[in-house]
């Protein structure tokens, strides 16, 4: 089985993460690569790392330079995805790694993305508990799949089975996030030089205005959550990749701290990208990068009343290229762990 994989937005970082994840599939064949500004370069001169696609050349991004392929992922900005979503073929898979088809209010997307409501895909992350099962369920022989933010990742996959167990509330939610800078996507700007990144944590999107909130809570309602209110603070701290995700939420009265334990075991028990730490272990960036790999633990601080659950994850892979490629496989009947890894880069 040979499947076609072209890539828009080839010159990006989440570009060059879906190459590099996409490649090591042993069923896939990376066909045209695509950009806006870069378009005309080598793909070297942008992602030195591929030394297999070195010599590709980036091709404009257009419906029918990306059309022909049996797979095509947008790695675009966001707000730039849904139209040239619209111009290809309908029976291709096209996997969105952008927030343009993550949302199912209107309302939501015009608040904290403006402009028109592009509608809802399928969903990517496998993982996500929903009122039927898992969203891996929703994803088989999909045409369309909206691969999810890497925050949201996180926050989810750190809290959902509380929430599903009914043993946390949802209406006074804390997630503070340590997040490497290729989180920001490659632009050059002053807040990313690395003049001001060495040796400086810097917190932004704060005060409620983050995009991944909506889909957060999005998220949260899918595993069984009524109310929810998150306060919501990233961090960008100096490493290249990677997100440690701190996410509290007060123990539902009557909870207990085995009780809560227990469920987070048990509903990751089965999951193959998904790792509860024993007992007095705590998740670690360096031991997910390059990796489709979540680790959490849980605890439940008794003073405080509120239970503590920590997710690390590379931001790039499980939060994007290996969420896409784990959908992927999902959305084509292949064995979902095809191609992906969960050894870490360590340290």
């Amino acid at each position: 089985m040979s499947i076609s994989v072209a890539v828009a937005g080839a010159s990006g970082y989440v570009g060059g993460e879906v190459l590099r994840v996409f490649s090591q599939h042993p069923d896939v064949a990376i066909g045209a690569l695509t950009a806006n500004a870069s378009a005309g370069d080598p793909l070297s001169k942008h992602q030195q790392h591929l030394i297999a696609l070195a010599d590709r050349v980036i091709e404009p991004t257009t419906a029918d330079a990306l059309a022909e392929h049996d797979v095509i992922v947008l790695a675009l900005p966001h707000g730039h995805s849904a139209e040239i979503a619209a111009q290809l073929p309908a029976d291709t898979l096209v996997i969105d790694c952008g927030a343009d088809h993550r949302l199912t209010s209107a309302d939501d997307w015009a608040e904290y993305y403006g402009g028109s409501h592009a509608g809802s895909w399928p969903y990517g992350i496998p993982e996500l508990i929903t009122p039927t099962g898992r969203q891996r369920d929703a994803l088989a022989g999909v045409k369309r799949i909206a691969a999810p933010g890497c925050n949201a990742t996180a926050v989810t996959l750190a809290l959902q089975p509380g929430v599903a167990a009914g043993l946390v509330e949802t209406d006074d939610i804390v997630a503070t996030l340590a997040v490497g800078y290729s989180g920001a996507g490659k632009k050059l700007d002053v807040p990313y030089l690395a003049s001001e990144a060495l040796g400086n944590a810097y917190p932004y999107a704060v005060g409620g205005t983050h995009r991944h909130i909506p889909e957060i809570a999005q998220n949260l309602r899918s595993a069984g959550a009524g109310e929810v209110r998150l306060s919501f603070t990233p961090v960008l701290v100096p490493m290249s990749r990677g997100i440690l995700a701190t996410v509290t939420a007060p123990l539902a009265r009557g909870a207990t701290a085995d009780a809560v334990r227990d469920a987070w075991v048990s509903t990751y028990a089965d999951e193959p990208f998904v790792h509860v730490l024993p007992e007095g272990q705590w998740p670690a960036t360096n031991s997910t990068v390059g990796a489709n790999t979540a680790l959490i633990q849980v605890t439940v601080d008794a003073k405080a009343g509120r239970v503590v659950a920590i997710c690390a994850l590379d931001n790039l892979v499980k939060g994007t290229a290996g969420a896409a490629l784990q959908s992927m496989n999902l959305a084509l009947g292949l064995p979902e762990t095809t191609g992906l890894t969960t050894a870490g880069v360590a340290p």
